[in-house]
């Protein structure tokens, strides 16, 4: 039996990776390519549902992820998932990266969807067909490609293909219609915008190049199975001019008779062979010659349903998984088909073309014949396109060259060798050989242009020898074609003749291959000494071990070429490695004899730190460079002798570099300036002095500088640090210094801002200056309170007009203390007025005057002063706290002033005066209601009757609680004053209830029935008070019972009902019935009889009196539940009130009273109708045998039962 013409593959089956069999099919299992088999499952006992992603070119390794979502397909050939949930939202994320891409949410539900190709999916929803470039960031969201026709309504869609050019889509869906499945498809052209409807299950595109065509054909080929027949087309879509037009292909599909029911379910187009693969449902797979549609084979290859297949990534063959869960690879077995096809004599055409097209083994007999024979014919032309289009090139050898050389060329036409070199760079890349021999005949006529285009296009076999022929004609081509041959020397050597310097080391460090550099070095600065520097630094750039450094410094050197030596000792030392100490020495040396400028900017770079200092310091020096010699130099010598020249040093270095010399260096570089050229070197020692006063110490540069007795030194140094400094020996020499510099406005200042002084030192030290401006003096004495003192020098020294500047423009504030000071020496009085009025009032603390003055009994000094205060519209609380206490002192009318003031501090006006005169403090402090003030003062002077009258009036219950607390000595005398003068005298009835009510909530019940009894008894304005009667009559009720019954009969507008119920609550039932029976509430009364006091005869007694029926009713009430019968009875009847009628029945009749029953009943019969009172009356008629009675009433009207 002949070897079958494919490979056949079991790559892995799913369930022994943990693949449940539930979990293959259509819907959760997906393959989109060769590399990645995607299935969504949910293990059992899992909550979590999950996907797995098998990596078939990964030893079939399995990565489980926990997602949940509708549908899952991986990308061709990246970690990449699209995951779909909800019908609609869509979700890409790179699992790789652990990182999101993309995401979206359509408007309509996604029912199928691919990766067409390795950026875009293609999504089918019900109506329309998207494509989604996943990384291109400009496409947010899907794009519309076209609409669904109705043809695929009702279909499930099982494919979308797309062409590699994206210009024409296809959408495959299947149907169940009478009892088969049929397929639909719609073919959509995106160049036309248009689509046509057909009918067919699988589909796919393809590509072939035809022969002799310039340009490849596009295919679509698709597949269908009817009631009547399966047939395979392929057409061309998209003819492209001058292309051959590909003639329609529409081949039978053999099933076999018991598969009634298959039908194709994929296609897929290998483009390396050109063969269609197509799978059914039954397992069975076909390949097709996708030219001539001739089937090449057909078999069997899986029992169960293959659901889907993807092509592999050679373009070889197809993958495929089936319902049991196998993954099937099938290719084309390259060794066997052609064997296999030439076992058929009608498939030798399709093996020779076959073999050619796809280089493939088996022909090689069939094409070396038909070679001969064509040579033979004289048939050179197909002999040649024979020969080029050979398998696997086996007839393009150096003897078929010669044989074709041989051919004599015929008159007017191109030699048959020429058309044979022309068919095989139509059909590729020429071998060495063939380039060699086709070179030789283009250079010799001089078409160089020709070589450059194959060269670029890339179809020449380039060698050594084909560079040295090129060589002599191009440079700059012999060195491509030496490259590609991977002649490196000849390559270096070519880059150098053509000057392409800079290619040198990339190329050898690309190819592995080390010339000798330091010869090439030597050679490129000849030519040229710029192209020879960077030619250096590029080589010592990327490897220093390839150049001699040494060396090719002396080479720049011997021609004169520091610049260019500097520069690749720059590049070359950048890494500053101790081992090249001494090239940083000599890069140095080079410019400071030849640049010293150059050599400056490199050490101020600082890119060197292995070099001679010393040597470096020295030629600095020389060069004048003093900043750099500072820098290196290390002796204090050198540093002393470079120092000096300040007009060659940068300030801003020489001020920085004291920050890098030692305490004791420094102080002495600073001596050395200063003792060199004070004149020149002072501003530079005051500025470095300035910044390094923290670390040289103040005392130490003040002790420098008073050595060369400069005090404007001093002045500007201290100057610097004097308002940062908290030494007050510092700031106390920068005052000196100002002082003697005539700084007068500096010292004020200073005086004014520092805190940082002895101001006592300071003091003294300007008083001993005897300055013309004493402001300075004024500022220390103001801040420090020195004002004594102060007044004491300025009255000393006769400078009245300075102690005005002091309490006008210094600070006006102080005026008290230098009215006081003044005072103390005994100044005039109009000299102390006249200070006192050229000073605003306003801002004078009036306070603080009155107390210097009032401390030393000259109060009335300021009588004037406040007055005109006063008159100016001053409405300070002090100006009338001091007239307060003037007017009180001079007796001049203070009552009036307290009175009517309401503009002073009645606090500290009241405190005044309660040594004084209490009485005025008592007005003082009732006017600024000072409460706890006022009763102090009231109690210790016995002022009980105003405390009193003050109290009602204040009204403010929080203060009675306070004066009524039992912690109060003095209660019983407020209390006697509020009730025999106080509250007698009130015509408020509000302030007096307030009063009442604060008794009320002190517990003094002894003390308000006094105080109630004082306003009510006596004649007053709260006599008839109803609520004030009610609180007496309650209060006595509680406390003193035994002036109720007094006040019952004296008072007339209580509340009875309040007042006897709070009685009758206490048991006083005689006083309660007095109330009511005063009242005239005789039912009330006859209660309180009755209920309280139980004493019916008395009830009976005062129904009498008052003979009302409502109360016979309550006596007849009493007396039956007393049963006392008859007079119940005759109580109802005086009462005329039957209403009792049921128990007075009961009651009669049980006591057998039917006689008194009879007339009670006689007078209920005149009012009520009642079966009850008609029985009854029946019955005591028969019980007293008054029979006529009995006879007359039942004759006339009754209810009787």
């Amino acid at each position: 039996m002949a070897p079958l013409p494919i490979k056949f593959t079991e790559q892995l089956q799913l369930n022994a990776v943990g693949v449940q069999q539930q979990s293959i099919g259509f819907n959760s299992c997906t393959l989109e390519s060769d590399n990645f088999v995607c299935i969504r499952q949910q293990a059992e006992g899992s909550a979590q549902p999950e996907v797995l992603i098998v990596n078939l070119k990964n030893g079939n390794n399995v990565m489980r992820r926990p997602i949940k979502a509708d549908s899952a397909i991986m990308h061709w050939n990246k970690e990449i998932i699209a995951l779909k949930a909800g019908g609609k939202t869509l979700q890409i994320f790179d699992l790789a990266q652990k990182s999101k891409i993309k995401s979206t949410t359509m408007t309509e539900d996604v029912v199928f969807w691919k990766w067409f190709s390795e950026t875009s999916l293609g999504l089918v929803t019900d109506t329309s067909v998207y494509h989604w470039n996943i990384f291109d960031p400009a496409q947010v969201s899907p794009q519309k490609m076209f609409e669904r026709n109705q043809n695929l309504s009702g279909c499930q869609i099982i494919n979308y293909r797309v062409d590699d050019d994206e210009q024409w889509m296809v959408v495959v869906g299947i149907s169940q219609q009478q009892g088969r499945v049929v397929g639909s498809m719609q073919l959509y052209s995106k160049a036309r915008g248009i689509s046509q409807s057909i009918e067919g299950h699988a589909a796919s595109f393809g590509k072939i190049r035809l022969e002799d065509a310039p340009a490849d054909s596009k295919l679509f080929t698709f597949a269908n199975r009817t009631q009547t027949g399966a047939k395979l087309h392929i057409v061309e879509v998209d003819h492209q001019s001058p292309n051959p037009v590909f003639q329609k292909k529409a081949v039978d599909i053999y099933f076999p008779a018991e598969a009634t029911n298959d039908f194709p379910v994929s296609m897929q187009v290998s483009q390396k062979y050109k063969v269609i693969y197509l799978v059914t449902k039954y397992g069975f797979i076909h390949l097709y010659d996708l030219e001539t549609g001739t089937t090449i084979f057909m078999n069997r290859i899986s029992s169960d349903t293959i659901f889907t297949t993807a092509s592999d990534s050679e373009g070889s063959g197809i993958v495929g998984v089936n319902r049991k869960g196998q993954v099937l690879s099938v290719s084309v077995d390259e060794t066997t088909i052609i064997p296999y096809l030439l076992q058929n004599p009608e498939n030798g055409e399709l093996a020779y073309k076959l073999a050619s097209r796809a280089g493939l083994p088996g022909a090689d007999n069939l094409y070396q014949q038909r070679f001969d024979q064509l040579l033979t014919m004289g048939d050179y032309q197909n002999a040649a396109k024979t020969a080029a289009n050979s398998p696997q090139g086996f007839l393009r050898t150096p003897q078929t060259i010669e044989r074709f050389k041989s051919v004599p060329q015929q008159q007017g036409q191109l030699s048959v060798i020429l058309q044979y070199f022309g068919m095989l760079l139509d059909k590729g890349k020429l071998n060495q050989h063939e380039t060699l021999e086709l070179a030789r005949p283009v250079l010799q006529q001089n078409r160089k242009h020709l070589l450059e285009k194959w060269m670029k296009e890339g179809k020449l076999g380039c060698s050594e020898q084909l560079g040295d022929l090129v060589r002599i004609h191009d440079v700059a081509l012999a060195q491509q074609i030496y490259q590609e041959a991977g002649a490196s020397q000849k390559v270096i050597a070519a880059m150098a003749e053509s000057g392409n310097f800079d290619q040198i080391l990339p190329y050898s460090q690309s190819v592995g291959y080390t010339p000798d550099f330091n010869s090439l070095i030597q050679h490129v600065t000849r030519v040229n000494p710029e192209k020879g520097a960077e030619f250096a630094t590029n080589i010592a750039r990327e490897d220093p071990s390839l150049i001699d450094i040494d060396r090719t410094v002396d080479i720049f050197q011997s021609q004169g070429m520091v610049q260019q030596a500097t520069a690749f000792l720059l590049d070359v030392l950048s890494a500053n490695k101790p081992e090249q100490g001494h090239l940083q020495t000599r890069l140095l040396e080079m410019n400071l004899m030849n640049a010293p400028q150059v050599a400056d900017a490199i050490l101020g770079n600082e890119m060197f730190s292995h070099y001679d200092r010393q040597r470096v310091a020295q030629l600095c020096e020389n060069s004048g460079l003093m900043t750099r010699a500072l820098e290196h130099y290390e002796d204090p010598a050198s540093i002393k002798r470079c120092i000096v020249q300040t007009d060659k040093i940068p300030e801003e270095f020489l001020i920085n570099y004291f920050g890098r010399l030692t305490v004791e260096l420094g102080l002495e570089c600073l001596d050395e300036m200063m003792k060199v050229n004070i004149r020149q070197n002072l501003q530079a020692v005051i500025n470095i002095a300035k910044k390094y006063s923290d670390l040289f110490g103040p005392t130490r540069i003040i002790d420098l500088l008073e050595k060369y007795r400069t005090a404007e030194g001093l002045y500007f140094y201290l100057g610097g640090i004097v308002n940062i400094t908290e030494d007050k020996d510092v700031t106390y020499k920068y005052i000196e210094a100002a002082t003697r510099m005539g700084q007068l406005n500096e010292v004020e200042r200073i005086c004014r801002e520092s805190n940082s002084y002895d101001p006592e030192r300071v003091k003294n030290f300007l008083k001993e200056q005897q300055l013309t401006e004493q402001l300075p003096l004024i500022i220390v004495c103001d801040r420090f309170n020195f004002i004594h003192d102060l007044v004491l020098y300025l009255y000393k020294n006769q400078q009245f007009k300075s102690i005005e500047v002091y309490v006008q423009r210094v600070n006006p504030t102080r005026t008290p203390a230098v009215i006081g000071g003044l005072l103390d020496v005994d100044c005039d009085e109009n000299i102390i007025k006249g200070l006192l009025n050229s000073v605003s009032p306003q801002s004078i603390p009036i306070d603080e005057l009155v107390g210097e003055v009032e401390s030393r009994n000259r109060l009335k000094l300021l009588l004037p002063f406040l007055e005109a205060t006063l008159a100016a519209g001053n409405q300070q609380q002090a100006v009338y706290n001091a007239l307060a206490k003037i007017y009180i002192d001079s007796n001049n009318n203070p009552e009036k002033f307290l009175q009517e003031n309401d503009m002073y501090d009645t606090l500290q006006v009241g405190k005044y005066c309660e040594k004084r005169d209490p009485n005025l403090a008592f007005i003082a402090y009732s006017k600024g209601q000072n409460d706890l003030e006022l009763i102090n003062i009231t109690s210790e002077n016995s002022m009980f009757r105003a405390q009193g009258r003050y109290l009602l009036e204040r009204a403010d219950p929080e203060i009675w609680s306070y004066v009524l607390s039992e912690n109060n000595i003095h209660r019983r005398s407020l209390v006697d004053q509020v009730v025999s003068t106080a509250v007698p005298q009130s015509q408020d009835p509000e302030k007096v209830s307030i009063a009442v009510k604060a008794f009320i909530d002190a517990d003094m019940p002894v003390e308000l029935i006094e105080l109630l009894e004082k306003i009510i008894l006596e004649p007053s304005t709260f006599s008839d008070n109803a609520n004030l009667q009610n609180l007496l009559m309650l209060t006595a009720a509680k406390s003193d019972r035994g002036r109720v019954a007094n006040y019952i009969q004296s008072l007339d507008n209580y509340t009875p009902e309040d007042i006897a119920q709070q009685c009758i609550d206490v048991g006083m039932y005689e006083e309660a019935f007095l109330i009511y029976k005063k009242a005239s509430q005789h039912q009330e009364a006859t209660g309180v009889l009755v209920d309280h006091v139980v004493s019916i005869d008395r009830a009976q007694e005062y129904a009498d009196q008052v003979d009302l029926p409502e109360v016979w009713s309550r006596v007849a009430k009493a007396q039956l539940d007393g049963v006392r019968v008859s007079d119940a009875i005759e109580s109802y009847l005086r009462a005329q009130d039957p209403s009792n009628y049921p128990e007075v029945i009961e009651v009669a009749a049980h006591s057998g009273k039917d006689e008194d029953l009879i007339k009670f009943l006689r007078m209920a019969r005149k009012t009520l109708r009642e079966a009850p009172i008609d029985t009854a009356l029946a019955f005591c008629y028969a019980r007293t045998n008054q029979l006529p009675e009995l006879e007359e009433f039942l004759r006339g009207t009754n209810v009787a039962n």
